[in-house]
């Protein structure tokens, strides 16, 4: 058997601060505290040696395990069934609105049916395994400390010490119950384990939060569970402090297994903060988009007029905007897939189009949540200025190829979306700017991209100009409204996709063979394609299509109805899990599928 679990037999749970993924054997492999790009606590999914992790399951092997959420909430579940009875390991992060109440990782271990004796065995490996720790054993459980980080882990449950880890073996009759708690330790603070009562509490209040939350979205269409359960996710990868939304729990979860294609996706790309917005506005759920607001406009302030442009296309969950990256050279990857990547070299990269995706999330929110304040407009409008004298420039574009710049369609098409969202808001608000220029500027985009975007031996959209090679995120073309959903050269665009990026309703995003990006090996199908598809064709008319490949895509979330960044050849889930593009994009098709349904 493989050391490693596959990407998709994992749940997540977190505290608005951080996440921890467990496997369905019931091991913590990925864990960053405090936050989510903290260096990792345990990391066994990138090295299973030398890695770290946490692991609590029956002692006996022959187990069958089932993984589930706890209805409408973050709460995880993981059954054992055994020849011996039935036992449960409740994983939770409970959520506190005190910001200074210390992250706690809570592991509650029931019988449910019969006897069983479980093993616990933690072994953190600090700072991504490049920190050595010390651990102190004491009554209430034991202590492991590094100059920058200390962690306890309390219980009732006796442990021993295995060199600098932690180990314990202890019995369950059913309706018993043990409890361990890792959190953040001052060194010399008293170790308190928690009883089973305010443990079982603890469960219910983080039960209530989640149920709560979910309690305020107005979707009631068709596929109900699937869009909570991405609601969810999307909220899970919130970092509550700021309201910023992380891309994805993981760093260097591969692409291709044994390849190169491994980033790190813990930070907040302006690009995915505003589809985010977009679905959680979709689905009521305007508070969590003010704060979003809040945050991309704080950005603003912050602009630097570059020669990446005003905005960088990425930034720390704090705002932060230096993302060195660094390469882990002492951890083999996921199932040897190497480089470990921490930190984001495509954070300085030119991407045009994240001033069409902010410019468009700030539009919704102005129509559906509350109205742009007169001086983020002031700083907003500067970007405009910027973006009227710099969109005809090539760039990186959206997939941050690495094999250089160039004249990407998609590029155009957003600095399109950008000044025409512009117009609408100075329009509709009365507020002051340049709108003649502004409309001139826009009306010349769409030329160009009608003249070299289109490619008449191909009869489609290209990924840029002068190539004859298809790209995915041009599926966005009739979504933005930049061209009719029925219109002939769209129609034949959509066609030439289905053709040549469709694998049996799986959308690739181009194909790097026709089209090398400056990196190795292969790609599975991008779910957030997939998605994009599924809403072009709808609307274009082809409703039943479109909902066939809305319900098979479904059917290649994992057990949890979680997805990653792409599905590979078998199906398998590949790249980094889980990634809010991808939720958001399913709630966007569903949402819009719904509508085209009646």
């Amino acid at each position: 058997m493989s050391a490693y679990l596959p990407i998709a037999e994992h749940g997540v749970i977190g505290d608005l601060h951080s996440v921890a993924l467990v496997g369905t054997d019931g091991t913590i492999d990925w864990f960053c505290c405090p936050r989510f790009d903290s260096p990792s606590v345990f990391a066994s999914i990138l090295d299973a040696e030398k890695g770290g992790f946490y692991k609590i399951a029956p002692v006996n092997g022959g187990s069958s395990v089932r993984q589930l959420y706890f209805p409408d909430t973050n709460v995880l579940i993981t059954r054992f069934m055994t020849p011996d009875g039935v036992g449960e390991v409740h994983d939770f992060m409970p959520i506190h609105r005190d910001p200074h109440h210390p992250r706690r990782l809570v592991r509650q271990v029931v019988a449910v049916r019969g006897e069983m004796r479980f093993a616990l065995e933690c072994r953190p490996r600090f700072d991504y395994a490049r920190q050595d720790h010390e651990v102190e054993l004491y009554e209430g459980g034991a202590v492991f400390h590094t100059p920058a980080l200390s962690l306890t882990l309390a219980t009732n449950v006796p442990l021993d010490v295995r060199g600098n880890d932690v180990t314990a073996q202890f019995d369950l009759a059913s309706g018993e119950s043990a409890t361990f708690v890792l959190q953040p330790n001052t060194r010399g603070e008293k170790l308190r384990p928690i009883s089973e009562a305010a443990a079982a509490e603890s469960f219910e209040s983080t039960v209530r939060f989640w149920r709560g939350w979910l309690a305020h979205s107005v979707y009631k269409g068709r596929w109900r569970e699937m869009v909570n359960r991405s609601a969810l996710t999307l909220k899970l990868l919130t970092y509550r402090p700021t309201g910023a939304i992380v891309a994805a729990a993981t760093t260097s979860l591969p692409e291709h297994i044994g390849g190169e294609r491994n980033w790190d996706y813990r930070y907040t790309w302006v690009r995915d903060a505003a589809f985010s917005l977009y679905a959680l506005l979709r689905l009521g759920f305007t508070d969590e988009a003010g704060a979003f607001i809040t945050w991309l406009t704080d950005r603003f302030g912050e602009s630097t007029y570059g020669e990446s442009g005003p905005l960088q296309i990425m930034y720390g969950v704090d705002g932060r905007p230096e993302l060195p990256e660094e390469i882990l050279t002492h951890l083999e990857g996921y199932a040897g897939s190497a480089p470990v990547r921490i930190g984001n070299g495509a954070a300085t990269q030119l991407q045009l189009d994240i001033y069409g995706e902010l410019i468009d999330s700030i539009y919704l929110y102005n129509k559906y949540g509350e109205p742009i304040s007169y001086d983020s407009w002031v700083e907003l409008r500067k970007i405009v200025e910027w973006l009227c004298d710099n969109w005809d420039q090539a760039d990186e574009g959206i997939w941050e190829t690495r094999g250089g710049r160039q004249d990407f369609t998609y590029s155009r098409l957003m600095s399109w979306v950008a000044i025409e969202r512009a117009v609408r808001m100075g329009r509709y608000r009365g507020l002051p700017g340049d709108l003649v220029k502004w409309l001139d500027v826009r009306d010349r985009i769409t030329e160009q991209v009608m003249a070299r975007g289109w490619n008449d031996a191909r009869g489609a959209f290209v990924q840029y100009y002068g190539s004859d090679v298809l790209d995915a995120s041009l599926l966005l073309m009739p979504l933005t409204k930049f061209i009719a959903p029925k219109d002939p050269r769209w129609l034949r665009t959509l066609d030439a996709v289905g053709r040549e990026l469709v694998a049996d309703s799986l959308v690739y995003r181009y194909n790097a063979k026709a089209s090398p990006d400056g990196l190795q090996g292969e790609e599975g199908t991008f779910s957030i394609c997939t998605f994009w598809y599924v809403e072009a064709l709808a609307r274009a008319g082809r409703v039943d299509e479109a909902r066939l490949v809305f319900e098979k895509m479904l059917t290649y979330a994992n057990h949890l109805g979680l997805y990653s960044e792409e599905i590979g050849p078998s199906g398998e889930a590949l790249g980094n899990f889980p990634q809010a593009f991808t939720h958001l994009s399913l709630i966007s098709a569903a949402v819009n599928l719904d509508r085209q349904l009646g």
